[in-house]
């Protein structure tokens, strides 16, 4: 047993003052002692000042962490995300399967230095470049849990599938080769992975569409029927409205926008993790809300590409919950992605403290345990809480100026007088 005494600790019903987190041989917190009375000779208790649960990270393209800053220069009269995606296209095309893995591991070490403790890998490069199916139909997604292993960092493995290049079931083009399933051949995948994967720690096994574009009806009514025989309980994802041209296309296809045709043809729920979600009208908002689903926020790569912005406000007084992910890896910075959300929000609201409820009107500690609760429940893993029977997943902060309680996350995101200093997942 490890055994952690900290002066104040975040916990599921807010700060609480010496609190003793004892992590069994698991790597799961066994008991969670608030107001803990322990003599300071005591032997083998680690001392910290402030304790708070790691970040979920729950939408990843680990091989763009490769491509980030190589973008940014003019391609077009106008760029877009349309004409980034050409250049990460002709990138993907360059990688063999040892250069992503080496990328991949790279990149789970700097997210858990970053504050993250479990990943979602959204991972669509299966095939060879020229879009031959390795020996082991696996192979790619086996080098992406060997990375996250080997960085120490949790992992919900989301495999895609990825079947057509728009709307109407069009011929998938050149540059998607590599990402190509269809509902038999995806659902082979998901059952190796499930069936290896299911029994190993830190490890999780999902699912994921590409996008309402890159499938069809048939291939989403014939893989969710599949996917409930494998597990019931899976994380589905899927990208969503994350650009107009998307929305539009869609309405053109079938006279319904994305998000509201998916809220009415597929069983969505708690399960489900919807990514990007930007471009939502009023009555989308609030089904997804009520859905019990997630939305996905990514808010440094929907800068990055011009996405637009999340309608934060309608969303959270709908009682949406949301989480964060870190998405194309223009920045691995957990806590500048929750300082972005907010502070989009506030520029065009032209108003201050957007985030919050009612019952938290302290904007740092609503958006950080939102994220963490929508993370977690998008990643379908018991992490994001200092609490029995959780994996012990947290962060030790260093505090340069000192702060109440009720503002320490305030400061941690927007001052940066308080930082991040070390990364326990697992309790290691």
């Amino acid at each position: 047993m490890q055994r952690y005494l900290a002066k104040a600790a975040l916990l599921p019903n807010g700060w609480a003052d010496n609190v003793l987190l004892t992590i069994d041989d698991t790597g799961h917190f066994h008991d969670v002692q608030s107001n803990a009375e322990i003599s300071s000779a005591a032997v083998g208790v680690l001392r910290e000042d402030i304790i708070i649960p790691a970040m979920p990270n729950l939408h990843s393209h680990a091989f763009q962490r490769a491509f980030a800053g190589q973008s940014e220069f003019s391609t077009a009269a106008q760029d877009s995300f349309w004409t980034w995606r050409a250049l990460m296209y002709d990138f993907a095309q360059t990688l063999d399967a040892s250069e992503l893995e080496r990328i991949a591991t790279a990149l789970y070490k700097e997210m858990r230095k970053a504050g993250y403790g479990h990943v979602g890998e959204f991972h669509y490069i299966h095939h060879a470049p020229d879009g031959t199916p390795y020996n082991d139909p696996a192979a790619l997604s086996h080098a992406m849990i060997r990375a996250a292993q080997n960085a120490g960092i949790g992992i919900t493995l989301l495999p895609v599938l990825y079947a057509y290049s728009g709307f109407g079931a069009k011929p998938p083009e050149d540059g998607q080769k590599r990402f190509l399933h269809d509902a038999q051949s995806y659902l082979a995948l998901i059952c190796q992975l499930h069936k290896q994967y299911k029994d190993t720690p830190r490890v999780k096994i999902g699912a994921a569409f590409h996008s309402l574009r890159a499938v069809s009806p048939e291939i989403i009514r014939d893989t969710l029927a599949g996917l409930n025989e494998i597990d019931p309980t899976m994380p589905i994802h899927i990208h969503i409205a994350e650009q107009v041209k998307e929305v539009d296309d869609c309405i053109n296809w079938c006279g319904k926008r994305p998000v509201a045709w998916l809220l009415e043809n597929a069983p969505v729920n708690q399960n489900w993790c919807l990514v990007h979600a930007t471009h939502m009208d009023a009555d989308e908002t609030k089904a997804l809300a009520q859905s019990g689903a997630i939305a996905g926020l990514c808010p440094i790569t929907e800068a990055n590409l011009g996405d637009g912005l999340f309608n934060l406000e309608d969303y959270i007084k709908a009682g949406g919950a949301w989480g964060i992910g870190s998405d194309s890896h223009i920045m691995i910075n957990m806590l500048e992605e929750l300082r972005l959300l907010e502070y989009g929000q506030r520029l065009t609201h032209r108003r201050r403290a957007i985030a919050r409820t009612d019952d938290q009107p302290h904007v740092g500690n609503y958006l950080y345990t939102a994220a963490l609760n929508g993370g977690a429940q998008a990643l379908g893993v018991k992490t994001g809480r200092l609490e029995t029977g959780y994996r012990a997943d947290f962060l030790t902060l260093d505090i340069i100026e000192a702060a109440a309680q009720d503002y320490i996350l305030d400061q941690l995101i927007f001052a940066g007088n308080i930082v991040i200093k070390d990364t326990y997942i697992g309790g290691i």
